[in-house]
């Protein structure tokens, strides 16, 4: 089930890449049903918060008319930044699964890291790896494409 929705997050990354933009994508599920993709929008929109994580928030968010969602998974893949994580705790999200990890920018590792005592208040399922190089391979092959031009 994890590779089907990393897959559907991937495809939105390449629609990413295909507009300039850092390819990465997420999808959000709520009772095995997807209720919203999206991928990057920042060069386009020219707004720093234009991530993916926070633009299918967004969506869900206006699908559900309200900013809980409790029990839904969001599937991204690259490893969510500070601004973003901090989003996917605010609205309730129960879990993320995310695809590769973010050496410069991610701070999910840095959660799991925490003390127990504090790390509990997060309450989120954290899963990584879902389709690790198909993720990291996106990413690499935009990057290196940039340095190129």
């Amino acid at each position: 089930m994890n590779e089907k929705y990393m897959k559907i997050a991937l495809n939105e990354a390449k629609k990413a890449a295909k507009n300039d933009e850092v390819p990465v994508g997420a999808v959000i599920i709520q009772n095995n049903k997807i209720i919203s993709k999206a991928y990057n929008k920042k060069e386009k929109s020219k707004n720093i918060i234009k991530h993916a994580e926070i633009i299918a928030i967004e969506k869900a968010n206006k699908k559900n008319k309200s900013w809980h969602l409790d029990d839904c998974i969001i599937y991204v893949t690259l490893e969510p930044c500070m601004m973003c994580m901090g989003a996917i705790i605010e609205s309730h999200i129960k879990k993320i699964v995310y695809g590769c990890n973010s050496k410069k920018y991610g701070v999910v590792e840095f959660i799991n890291q925490l003390p127990k005592k504090i790390k509990n208040n997060y309450k989120i399922e954290i899963q990584s790896g879902i389709l690790h190089d198909e993720c990291k391979q996106i990413l690499q092959t935009f990057f290196q494409n940039k340095r190129k031009k």
